[in-house]
């Protein structure tokens, strides 16, 4: 497939967007770019009025989500190809793996990039001679997938970036999530200590995925997970804290109730 096909880029992280960019440049030059957006409502005007062939579409986009702006492209006559990116949706992965879809996880390499492409043009060049209905079909089984998954089952494993690999991390090694901006640190046990990893994403979002009787969140930017607290205290003051492996953190006062009704 040598004639220039066109692709729109939604991702809210401009930096992102950009390294993405810069890489499909590099294994597959003859993509043009017609757009680059940074929310789901942004991408769903542009790839309306430019038509792309190809939409690379960041799960986690403000205004809209992907999977959200997914199931609307559905109704245009011809919807472009999606690949979707996400950074940590276990749900998400799991449903792209069985399925004819494809997706990149953050971070992406040069390599899982151009295998992607591959499958891109080949299954652009199947619907060119005719496969376009089976697409429209996969394509409306895996968003129906991910949405019943992503609503039913809790999260059990966490890919994070450590250095230059990717980590998985089961959620029972988890001791508790802090959330600042977009990126949520997740503090993991360890033998004698904890470490630390970062994730980009927002915490409203981690909380849905996440067992309620296995981790509550105790402030609005901090989650815990329950059997790891140590101790609960209270001072005179009316503060309130949770001590995990030695570290003091603030249970908010609209949270304290968890642990007052608990209390034995």
């Amino acid at each position: 497939m040598n004639e220039s096909l066109t692709a729109i880029l939604a991702d809210d992280e401009a930096l992102l967007s950009y390294q993405l960019n810069r890489m499909l440049a590099d294994v597959w030059p003859e993509l043009d770019i017609k757009d680059t957006v940074s929310d789901g409502e942004e991408a769903l005007g542009s790839i309306i009025e430019k038509n792309p062939d190809v939409v690379f579409l960041d799960i986690r986009m403000p205004r809209l989500d992907g999977i959200e702006l997914a199931n609307r492209l559905m109704q245009l006559e011809h919807p472009p190809y999606i690949v979707f990116v996400t950074a940590y949706d276990e749900y998400a992965v799991n449903a792209f793996e069985a399925n004819a879809l494809d997706y990149l996880l953050k971070p992406i390499t040069l390599e899982r990039l151009a295998k992607c492409v591959e499958k891109v043009k080949d299954r652009l060049k199947r619907d060119r001679n005719g496969g376009e209905q089976n697409y429209l079909n996969e394509l409306a089984l895996q968003l129906k997938q991910i949405t019943t998954q992503s609503s039913k089952t809790p999260l059990k494993w966490l890919r994070v970036l450590n250095r230059d690999e990717i980590e998985l991390i089961h959620m029972s090694d988890v001791q508790y999530f802090k959330a600042e901006d977009k990126y949520i640190t997740v503090y993991k046990k360890e033998v004698g200590k904890t470490k630390s990893y970062l994730i980009r994403g927002c915490l409203r979002d981690l909380i849905e995925q996440l067992d309620p009787d296995d981790f509550w969140q105790i402030h609005r930017s901090i989650v815990v997970r329950v059997s790891e607290i140590e101790k609960v205290k209270k001072e005179i003051t009316g503060k309130m804290y949770v001590l995990i492996s030695g570290n003091k953190l603030p249970v908010s006062r609209a949270m304290q109730s968890k642990f007052l009704q608990n209390k034995k």
